[in-house]
């Protein structure tokens, strides 16, 4: 009979969770637990949860890494050289670009950004909250960064700013969210040496201040906050603190009553009493199967660095990847939540993974080789890398060379007809350029080699093919 009643009662939230319900509705629902007090959810309901939730638990994780990493938020960090393995704040980072990152807390103020000119073939500002959704306000393919400018960023919760004109200020930008990134990409043409000194001037220019700053006034003191532990994967998240994490998110981000993802999120919590405006209490609050939810979370993560595999399937998701609210599916911002958060819209680059021509795994006890004729180069209107990663954790493999990308600002060599090969193994082969090698070392380790294209072109990228890494064979 409890299992009668069960299965009914599981019944009854999954369609609550996956169909959506009003208001009234969801008031109606009661949870029941077992003898540990914890929450009787089955694996659907579960797996919903996790699914609906993971842009937001990745973009808490990776936000608030990077703002520690700096020294906490409204802080900036700019790159004045390429990341390495010691970078692991982020699965499948960017080695080709120089980054530059403020973290903002947008609670009491708006701040304000100075942008300097920049002679640069890319240079691109991504806003993002911890919602995930991709923000593009200012980038090279758009026709900026050709002058000095101020850029304004606000939440719909900045004290005493509603969006209103400010002298000197050019750019005014409301985000979905209190706490965002605003990083800037910027590629610093390295075997150009003046271009990248004057790059390097740039970015030193790059920087934010407050409204108050700004106007010549005393900046506002913040409140203080006590963000929930951060997790050193998102499934820790999922297993020890999930709850009280997607409290902390609602009460920081927008939700749109007229986007049906958001709201659908809304729906699947609101029956573990997780709704924005709400203060979570740990004493009260809803016990899960933290276990379980790091299963399910972990189940979800191997489906979708799988799916990867299938080209068919990627690139029908690569139109919805990386982009603002409404533009997006679940899928889509599932899977880079998974394999690689804040990326770009694929007007400003797509990411295709390269695998083996077999099928199988790319794995460290093979060496491969990638071969691109002059003709089969990606489609590029900025330029283009190969980088190598760890698969199970996405980041780039230790190496004394401090070697990870194969690209325009790490280095290539074409060959006398203008094509490429390109080599990952454990030695370089004897007359490959060094440039063109990626190292790995002999071990039982899965691999990923991702090819980044900034700025593509859209035509010819609908008939370019992606290479394939090709098992060379011991002799």
């Amino acid at each position: 009979m409890r299992q009668l009643k069960n299965l009914i009662f599981a019944f009854s939230i999954l369609t609550l969770l996956t169909v959506g319900c009003n208001t009234n509705q969801s008031k109606k629902i009661k949870i029941e637990t077992d003898q540990n007090g914890v929450a009787i959810l089955s694996d659907s309901i579960i797996e919903n949860l996790v699914r609906r939730s993971y842009q937001y638990i990745a973009l808490y994780n990776v936000n608030n890494k990077f703002a520690m990493t700096q020294g906490g938020w409204n802080t900036i960090m700019r790159d004045t050289s390429a990341k390495d393995h010691t970078m692991t704040d982020i699965a499948r980072p960017n080695n080709d670009s120089y980054y530059t990152s403020i973290m903002a807390d947008l609670r009491m103020e708006p701040i304000i950004i100075s942008m300097p000119a920049f002679n640069s073939d890319y240079v691109s500002l991504m806003v993002t909250a911890y919602d995930h959704y991709v923000n593009i306000p200012k980038s090279t393919r758009l026709g900026d960064f050709s002058k000095p400018e101020k850029l304004l960023l606000y939440s719909d919760r900045t004290e005493g700013y509603e969006g209103e004109p400010i002298e000197g200020v050019d750019v005014i930008f409301k985000t979905s969210g209190d706490f965002v990134s605003a990083i800037f990409r910027i590629t610093p043409h390295i075997n150009e040496p003046k271009r990248y000194q004057a790059i390097l001037k740039g970015i030193s220019e790059l920087n934010f201040q407050s409204l108050s700053e700004f106007q010549g006034k005393e900046p506002k003191k913040g409140n203080t906050v006590k963000f929930p532990k951060i997790g050193k994967t998102d499934a820790d998240i999922f297993e020890y603190n999930f709850l009280e994490v997607m409290q902390f998110i609602m009460n920081h981000v927008d939700f749109d009553p007229n986007n049906e993802m958001d709201q659908n999120v809304l729906i699947a919590f609101k029956p573990l009493g997780i709704e924005p405006g709400k203060k979570f209490d740990p004493q009260t609050a809803l016990k899960l199967d933290g276990k379980k939810f790091r299963e399910i979370a972990d189940k979800l993560k191997d489906e979708n660095l799988a799916l990867m595999k299938d080209l068919k399937k990627v690139q029908k998701l690569v139109p919805m990847m990386f982009q603002p609210k409404g533009k997006t599916t679940l899928e889509a911002i599932l899977n880079v939540s998974i394999v690689g958060p804040i990326g770009v819209p694929m007007e400003e680059a797509v990411y295709p993974p390269v695998n083996s021509n077999d099928g199988l795994t790319l794995n460290a006890m093979n060496d491969y080789i990638i071969k691109m004729s002059k003709d089969e180069l990606p489609p590029s209107n900025a330029f283009w890398s190969l980088t190598l990663y760890d698969n199970k954790n996405g980041f780039f493999i230790p190496n004394e060379h401090y070697k990870y990308s194969v690209g325009k600002n790490a280095g290539y060599k074409l060959n006398e007809q203008g094509g490429i090969e390109i080599y990952v193994a454990v030695e370089k082969p004897e007359g490959v350029p060094e440039e063109n090698w990626l190292p790995i070392n002999r071990q039982d380790q899965d691999l990923d080699i991702i090819l980044r294209n900034y700025v593509p072109d859209l035509g010819k990228l609908k008939d370019w093919k992606t290479p394939v890494a090709v098992k060379i064979e011991n002799e």
